[in-house]
Order: C-alpha cells, then sequence, then structure tokens
C-alpha cells in the first residue's frame, strides 16, 4: 500500500491509500477519486515529504493492509448507508439547521446534508456537533 497526500480543485487536502502508484493512476483517470470535503473529482498529489524510517524501526504510519483498507472502507460505506437511511437530508440548509436544532430553536432531529469548509469550521466553534461523511463515487449525497 502507498499513501498520497492529495488536494482537491478547492485545495481540500487529505490522505489516500492505493495498492500501487498504477493503481492512483488508473482510479484518477476514471475520476474515482473524490474529495471527501467537496466530492470534487479534481484530485491531484500534493506536496509531500518522504517518510523515512530510521534504522529499520517500523514507523507509526507504516502502510496499511489491504484488507484492513478494504474493512475501513466497508465500515465508511455502512456508516453513510445508517445516516442516509436513518437522518433528515437537510441539503444545503444544513448549517442553518444545526444551528437551529443546537440553540432549541426546532426540535431535536437527526439531519444531514451539505456546508462548506468555513461552515463547519463556524458550527464547530459554536459547540455544534458536526462530521463529514464520507463520499461515494458514483452516489450522490441523497
Amino acid at each position: 500500500m502507498i499513501r498520497y497526500a492529495l488536494c482537491c480543485g478547492r485545495d481540500h487536502e487529505f490522505d489516500g491509500w492505493f495498492a500501487s502508484s498504477a493503481a492512483f493512476d488508473s482510479q484518477l483517470a476514471a475520476q474515482e477519486i473524490l474529495c471527501p470535503h467537496c466530492g470534487s473529482a479534481e484530485v491531484r498529489k500534493a506536496l509531500m515529504a518522504p517518510n523515512i524510517a530510521k534504522g529499520g524501526a517500523r514507523d507509526a504510519d507504516a502502510a496499511m493492509p489491504a484488507e484492513i483498507a478494504e474493512k475501513m472502507s466497508l465500515m465508511m460505506l455502512a456508516l453513510k448507508k445508517h445516516v442516509e437511511e436513518n437522518c433528515d437530508y437537510v441539503g444545503d440548509a444544513f448549517a442553518e439547521e444545526a444551528r437551529r436544532i443546537h440553540y432549541g430553536e426546532t426540535e431535536h432531529r437527526d439531519i444531514y446534508g451539505e456546508a462548506t469548509l468555513d461552515e463547519a469550521r463556524e458550527l464547530i466553534e459554536e459547540g455544534v456537533e458536526v462530521a463529514p461523511l464520507p463520499v461515494v463515487p458514483g452516489r450522490s449525497a441523497n
């Protein structure tokens, strides 16, 4: 497994794990790599410092076995499916609706939708609990 630091067209930074350099190139060409923050398929490798283990010691960021990566991917998909099946989709009104729920202006319910990175930061600073959902290639948010 190989880890790349990636960046989308909106300069969101994230990591991606790939079986090989060729696997990355293939997925990039097929637009199967999406930004987990905004869903953009406009992805490129970001500048990355080399990670060199000293004296043969195993680094904490050592390559993740493929079976673990696959299990993690399946768990993220299950989480996304659970949220989609059990929460109300509020679209791009997510930040506004999350605030209304947080401040007791409307009845509490679990919601999901879209928010900009700035909106998510503001919600977190206000104490509103939010978390991004994994983006799944070929599927819409709702």
